[in-house]
């Protein structure tokens, strides 16, 4: 679909698409529309409405399939929107929402915003980043979302925040790679648990010759290496206060001098930061410069732990191994290690699992899938592993449903699909492998996938 065009549907009314004022307006400004139509609706689209309600809400949230999908909620009536309202839509995965009668040109409004959308995803699924930062969950397919923008829209210094593993250096570099500087220089990392505080001054800014015992030559630091480039400091919550305080002088001013030299220099670079630590708990304990915490997370990105986007464990795994051996398909997985790689727990996140993989692929011999013997025997699940898939995160996220005001049905249909897409995805599309796994016939799978391609226009919610 062009970066132009955009599907449609006209909520919670029954008057005749040529008949809609907003709709000419968009198409004036140079926007092709079409109604929404059975099926999965391609690309980005428009939802107009006259009030907020819990259909919309269920409808909503079934077209963007709770995210995944671009969708602009659009209020078409004075007052359509309560103060809550728009929090509430974009809870159930809309991108954002605008009231038509607030703008003073909103075609041209919602055209940007198409726009910009259209020019995000082509970045979020061009090679640079799938081949690098692999993922399609929810979690990491916003992060993505958010990293190329900032990225590639903007200088604004970022903060990554995010547990150890998580992937933290592979966003600072893609950050970097989308930089639109046309003559951007290097990209320069310093591990700031490893910056000894003797020498402290001497890595950041450099120093004279003679300008301390050792010193038999002048040396440039982070910052002149990073200028007309991007510096990325790694753990930045392990630096001291004193280093602190200089480094948000040269933030600041882009200047900086020497150790042992007079002249001021200037580095304009665009700084990236990341930490595993809370930084707000820091500055509120005085830990952290408050002044510098600000200047540092003009954009705060949270990079997700593992366990909040299961469904890139497999997709991951096959990554890993096409790493570790190029040139050959990754194997199948026999159901039981599947299961096994699925539930098991992976403290050090991304990277724990890279060094699963690694074992794994050490014992796998010849054509066939991997097999319960080529996990290492301390990766074996003990005789009397709980079976707690219902935890605590299962119930949180019921919890918030029922807050949010969904409906047992609801709640109970969205754990269907989530539990039939997750099948299917880790079957490879095989519906046999997938009903297997679900406990129900083919058949019966095969009528539940034909009833939700029938598409979000055909559910009762969407009748309005």
């Amino acid at each position: 679909m062009p970066e132009s065009a955009a599907w449609f549907h006209l909520f919670g009314t029954d008057r005749p698409s040529r008949e809609f004022h907003p709709l000419s307006s968009l198409a004036a400004a140079g926007l092709s529309l079409r109604p929404l139509e059975r099926g999965e609706p391609g690309g980005a689209g428009l939802v107009f409405f006259d009030e907020v309600s819990d259909p919309l809400c269920a409808f909503v949230r079934d077209v963007s399939r709770a995210g995944r999908r671009r969708v602009l909620a659009v209020a078409t009536t004075p007052g359509a929107l309560g103060a809550g309202d728009p929090w509430r839509l974009l809870r159930q995965g809309t991108c954002d929402v605008l009231s038509w009668d607030r703008s003073p040109d909103p075609a041209r409004e919602v055209l940007s915003r198409l726009e910009r959308w259209a020019a995000v995803d082509r970045l979020v699924e061009s090679p640079l980043v799938r081949n690098h930062l692999v993922g399609e969950s929810p979690a990491w397919t916003s992060l993505l979302r958010q990293v190329v923008e900032v990225a590639a829209f903007s200088d604004a210094a970022v903060l990554l925040l995010g547990e150890s593993g998580t992937g933290k250096e592979l966003v600072a570099r893609l950050i970097h790679s989308l930089d639109p500087r046309p003559r951007r220089k290097e990209l320069v990392v310093l591990d700031c648990t490893t910056v000894v505080p003797e020498l402290a001054g001497s890595e950041f800014f450099g120093h004279e010759r003679g300008a301390y015992t050792g010193a038999q030559g002048p040396r440039d630091g982070a910052f002149s290496l990073a200028d007309g480039g991007t510096l990325f400091l790694d753990e930045v919550g392990e630096l001291p206060l004193s280093l602190q305080a200089q480094l948000l002088r040269v933030v600041q001013e882009k200047t900086y001098k020497r150790v042992g030299g007079n002249a001021w220099s200037r580095a304009d670079f665009r700084l990236v930061c990341a930490t595993n630590r809370v930084l707000q708990d820091e500055v509120a304990r005085r830990e952290f410069r408050a002044d510098l915490y600000y200047r540092i997370a003009a954009v705060t990105c949270r990079v997700p732990p593992l366990r909040d986007r299961p469904e890139d464990v497999l997709p991951l795994f096959r990554h890993f191994w096409q790493q570790l051996r190029p040139g050959a398909d990754p194997p199948e997985l026999d159901d039981c290690v599947r299961e096994h790689l699925l539930r098991r727990p992976y403290p050090g996140n991304v990277r724990d699992l890279r060094q699963l993989v690694a074992r794994i692929a050490c014992r796998h011999v010849g054509p066939g899938p991997v097999t319960p013997g080529d996990l290492p025997e301390d990766e074996r699940p003990a005789a009397d592993a709980p079976e707690d898939w219902c935890d605590g995160d299962f119930e949180a996220a019921i919890r918030r449903a029922l807050a949010q005001g969904v409906t047992l049905k609801e709640i109970g249909r969205l754990a269907s699909d989530a539990a039939i897409r997750m099948a299917l995805g880790e079957a490879d599309g095989n519906l046999q492998r997938a009903a297997r796994r679900l406990g129900v016939t083919d058949r019966a799978l095969q009528m539940r996938r034909a009833a939700e391609r029938r598409g979000p226009g055909e559910l009762p919610e969407a009748r309005g």
